[in-house]
């Protein structure tokens, strides 16, 4: 029987499992220039990373006065990122690397995101990590996206895993807090150094402050060993 029998993990999407969030700029960049906005900046995206997109582009309305419908900016977005997604999306090899390690071992693993289900079902076809990961939970799908626990409860529900069974691999400050607020342990990969310190990030089982230079499959894999035994 494996070691990690019992164990179940969930990703967060964008900038943990794959290198999304210059999609995601650009994408946001283009949508609010043609809503008159043409000055959005990489250092304005960074304060979106970690909330779903519809929770972006509501903040979005409020924060720039756009005359546009939150359904219009939203499909808008989703529109242009999914082209972008499409045309290439990078994986984080050692993460790659993470997952067939698990799949290896049986871990039921599932994929909780902000994005849409589009994207999410995109991403994975395109990057070929759809193998190992069926199960998938959009903030679309569910009354709360992050820092709420509602994505990640019901990929816990979707897996047939109790929460506390459940270790989370989150890159942003609200998927963190929705961690702790579902009652799972938190592997946490800042994807914004500066968010480092963050309090959401005080509570991960293992922080991980240099992000993704830091992460390693092997030292992840053995890690999750010895919070199973």
């Amino acid at each position: 029987m494996s070691r990690l029998s019992g164990t179940a993990v969930i990703f967060d999407l964008d900038g943990t499992l794959v290198d999304s969030e210059p999609n995601y700029y650009e994408a946001g960049r283009q949508t609010l220039a043609e809503h008159g906005v043409p000055d959005f900046s990489w250092a304005d995206h960074e304060r979106y990373v970690g909330i779903s997109t519809q929770e972006t582009v509501a903040r979005w309305k409020a924060r720039y006065g756009l005359r546009a419908s939150v359904p219009e900016l939203l499909a808008a977005k989703n529109r242009r990122y999914l082209e972008l997604a499409r045309g290439g999306t990078r994986v984080y090899p050692e993460m790659r690397k993470f997952v067939e390690l698990l799949a290896g071992e049986g871990v039921p693993m599932a994929v909780a995101s902000g994005s849409s289900p589009e994207a999410i079902g995109a991403i994975l076809a395109g990057t070929g990590l759809d193998v190992h990961l069926r199960t998938t939970v959009s903030a679309d799908e569910v009354a709360h996206g992050k820092p709420a626990p509602d994505v990640l409860l019901e990929a816990a529900r979707r897996l047939g895993a109790a929460p506390a069974d459940c270790v989370v691999l989150e890159d942003a400050a609200p998927g963190a807090a929705a961690a702790h607020a579902a009652g799972m342990r938190c592997i946490a990969i800042p994807y914004v150094a500066a968010q480092a310190d963050a309090p959401e990030f005080t509570r991960a089982a293992l922080l991980l402050r240099g992000g993704q230079e830091e992460f390693t499959a092997r030292a992840a894999f053995e890690w999750l060993g010895r919070a199973a035994d």
